[in-house]
């Protein structure tokens, strides 16, 4: 019987031992592997193109600091000029989120870049385009023979004005093709230095809208879509699925901004370019933003570019584009 009392006692305490082992490895696996904040010291950097606009909206108001901060992460942002830099920054560790058009990430993919299609951002109709000066007597894509064109390498204005140039008969052996990124190419272009610009927007409105420029080719003529995209790490995504998932709901907070007060949105945007109200206002027309799951139809869209720029030798390899994307953050986001 004493034995039995032993016994019994003994299997409480191993009981009430295993269970604080139990209850202490939980609290061990939720804050980390010593105890502290699993996101202890982490920072996350959020790569975004061009001064102003929707990021700097949210960057003046610390929306992103604001959620992240909850966490113990640290916010910092870096500007970038095109998309090929940023996939760079984030094949070396340096980057952690961007938005960028079609051609950097099919490019990215392709140099084997570790990332994660998050949620797409342009629809990819009219945002990019081929603009010639107001006065120029270039008419079609044809005409381009012979001239100079400028276009940012890597960048989705360059799968546009290739895609352009082939349809239209022309081989890029055909035009001069001067590689420049905006801010290089907006002062050569006005100085009469390039004949046509195969860029994106704001360039294009901005250009067509003060009269410097008009429209020779859009995606919505051609039939060409160049969508635009949001991505991560995919390092980052893999470790960290909850704040993926939590950048793309203060990113939702900033478009709800954007929306609920377009008048502000417009005199803010045109005050930071120094140009008319109504000048942001086409550009919202022309480009608007949106974070939402991406669609099958885009990623078909987005193998045909893949399998194009393969055919002229622009990417070493042929890709697979759909294992490249995830719709299960933007999904969670929008819960």
């Amino acid at each position: 019987m004493k034995q039995l009392r032993w016994l019994t006692a003994a299997i409480i305490v191993l009981a009430v031992f295993i269970s604080g082992c139990a209850a202490a490895n939980t609290e061990k696996s939720e804050k980390g592997g010593n105890g502290a904040n699993k996101y202890e010291g982490l920072k996350v950097t959020i790569g975004y193109q061009g001064s102003g606009g929707l990021f700097g909206k949210a960057i003046e108001e610390k929306w992103f600091e604001e959620e992240f901060d909850k966490l113990g992460v640290k916010v910092e942002f870096a500007e970038f000029q095109s998309g090929p830099p940023m996939t760079e920054a984030m094949a070396s560790n340096r980057l952690d989120f961007a938005g960028l058009g079609n051609m950097p990430i099919i490019a990215a993919q392709a140099a084997d870049i570790k990332f994660t299609v998050i949620s797409q951002a342009l629809e990819g109709k009219n945002n990019v385009a081929i603009i010639v000066p107001k006065n120029s007597d270039i008419q079609s894509i044809a005409d381009l023979k012979g001239k100079k064109v400028s276009v940012a390498k890597g960048s989705n204005a360059y799968n546009f004005l290739f895609r352009g140039i082939e349809g239209a008969g022309l081989k890029a052996s055909d035009l001069e093709i001067i590689q420049l990124q905006p801010d290089e190419a907006q002062p050569a272009f006005e100085s009469g230095k390039i004949d046509a610009w195969a860029t994106w927007d704001p360039n294009i409105t901005l250009n067509t809208l003060q009269d410097k420029a008009r429209v020779l080719a859009d995606g919505e003529q051609l039939g060409v879509l160049s969508p635009s995209f949001y991505i991560a790490r995919k390092q980052f995504a893999d470790d960290y699925p909850e704040l993926v998932t939590l950048y793309l709901k203060v990113l939702d907070k900033a478009l709800k901004w954007e929306n609920d007060n377009r008048d502000e949105a417009l005199e803010r945007y045109a005050a930071e370019r120094n140009v008319p109200a109504a000048l942001i206002e086409a550009i919202f027309t022309r480009s608007k933003s949106i974070s939402i799951p991406v669609t099958d139809e885009i990623i078909a869209e987005q193998q045909k570019t893949a399998d194009f720029q393969f055919e002229i030798k622009s990417i070493r390899k042929k890709i697979n584009v759909s294992e490249v994307f995830d719709n299960r953050f933007i999904e969670e986001a929008r819960k």
